[in-house]
């Protein structure tokens, strides 16, 4: 395939206001995208980074469109925002229906039908068949602060604990619970105090069993926090920034009955794995595992700033009346949107699609493995799939982590109409995180694409 087309869509595919292809007009970034990074670096923070400086005009479905018209095959999904796909028409429809009639009040002062039925979903959908309530927020990292702030009122306990490899967010406490400071927090503590970071379960380096995994964590609390401090343990089912590290079998539901046996709340950061990202409304569900609370954000309104918290009612409600709250959380525009999603998910069989395009992912990134030694290992659920690259020639002994083949990898793809994120610990992770609105034909030609990156890696 050339880097200009690839075979249109059957024609039982959804109609598209963009055409769902891969297309390049101009040297990448082209001459508009150059032009109006030239007017950023003028009056933008340059704290504020950009992994590809083009600048986009149009997103439908899985493809970005920039200024320049060149067309991309999305697959960072605006890390994991856009899961239903780029203006899906079910949430254009309700966000616009919501801004002729209400844009704002302030639930708190003057409360409306849109926070509730948000509540309503997330209670039904998020794992466990115990009553459970909500609380709304803004962002993931809102969510993951107000997830503490709840399990310290309700333990009395003061101490938090995250797992190795794990990202959380950019506010005080978030950049505490990071495992990697940089970029993240480099330079900007001092940091909030009682944060613990306990061994998390790799399998691809540790080649531990969850059980044996789980054992390694409950030791180190025990021993460096102590479970009568303990208020919360936070994790990620699937570690996001960390690499998409799937725990070992049995690992996360381990650590939870040893959670509940002590008083601790565990606490499920879904923010990246939640909303049918990996083929379950939460990625919770794979392992078995039924956390106290779920932190919801990122997908659940299709784009629109929007995040939650919900567990346990008697976790949820020792919280005072003031305690929990916000401006713009669950803002009715917003919560439309994320109503919406949830309808989405449900009336075009997304969960189905998730594990479509995982089927997909991994069996042709298993053929490319194949063929490049580079790839040491294939990981992840759904629309949520990494590779590990490793530097070529090391063995399962030693796995070596090649960051720079994923920095040239993602530079190679950008050139040629697709785009990837990095991740990992080392910066040797490539993450492959789609909308679900990406058809098989879209994977198979970033693929393509792929291929010839790691051909020229030599």
């Amino acid at each position: 395939m050339t880097d200009t087309q690839i075979p249109a869509e059957t024609a039982s595919a959804p109609v598209y206001s963009v055409p769902q292809e891969r297309r390049i007009v101009t040297a990448v970034p082209g001459p508009k995208s150059e032009e109006l990074h030239a007017r950023r670096s003028k009056v933008v923070s340059s704290g504020v980074s950009s992994a590809l400086p083009v600048y986009i005009e149009r997103a439908n479905g899985a493809i970005l469109v920039d200024v320049d018209g060149n067309q991309f095959i999305d697959f960072g999904a605006g890390i994991g925002v856009t899961t239903i796909g780029h203006t899906e028409q079910r949430v254009v429809a309700a966000a616009a229906d919501q801004l002729q009639d209400v844009i704002h009040t302030l639930f708190t002062i003057t409360p409306y039908e849109e926070y509730v039925r948000v509540a309503e979903l997330l209670a039904t959908h998020t794992p466990g068949r115990f009553e459970k309530k909500s609380v709304l927020v803004n962002s993931g990292a809102e969510a993951v602060e107000n997830g503490v702030k709840i399990a310290r009122k309700f333990t009395g306990r003061r101490a938090v604990a995250v797992l190795d490899h794990a990202y959380h967010g950019r506010t005080n406490l978030t950049m505490a619970m990071n495992y990697k400071a940089h970029p993240y927090a480099t330079g900007y503590g001092p940091f909030a105090g009682d944060v613990y970071h306990a061994p998390s379960s790799y399998p691809y380096r540790d080649g531990l069993s969850g059980q044996d995994a789980a054992a390694r964590t409950i030791a180190y609390l025990e021993k460096v926090v102590g479970a009568s401090d303990l208020a919360c343990l936070v994790v990620e089912p699937i570690q996001g920034e960390g690499g998409f590290m799937v725990p070992a079998d049995g690992f996360l539901p381990t650590l939870q009955s040893w959670c509940t046996e002590n008083g601790v709340v565990m606490i499920a950061d879904e923010i990246q794995s939640g909303m049918a990202r990996t083929g379950r409304y939460f990625a919770s569900e794979h392992f078995e595992w039924v956390p106290d609370l779920v932190l919801s954000a990122k997908g659940i309104a299709g784009g629109l700033p929007l995040a939650a918290v919900t567990g346990r009612a008697e976790i949820m409600d020792a919280s005072h009346p003031g305690g929990l709250g916000g401006t713009f959380g669950g803002n009715p525009v917003a919560c439309a949107a994320a109503v919406a999603v949830f309808e989405s998910i449900e009336s075009n069989g997304l969960l189905a699609e998730a594990d479509r395009i995982g089927s997909s992912l991994k069996a042709g990134l298993e053929r490319l493995k194949q063929r490049y030694d580079v790839i040491g290992d294939i990981r992840g659920r759904g629309a949520m799939i990494a590779i590990e690259l490793v530097q070529p020639g090391t063995g399962d002994s030693t796995k070596v982590p090649n960051p720079d083949a994923v920095s040239r990898l993602v530079a190679h793809a950008a050139q040629h109409g697709v785009l990837f994120l990095s991740a990992g610990t080392w910066g040797n992770v490539l993450r492959f995180l789609p909308s679900l609105a990406v058809s098989d034909s879209l994977i198979d030609d970033a693929l393509h694409v792929l291929d010839d990156g790691l051909a020229s890696l030599g």
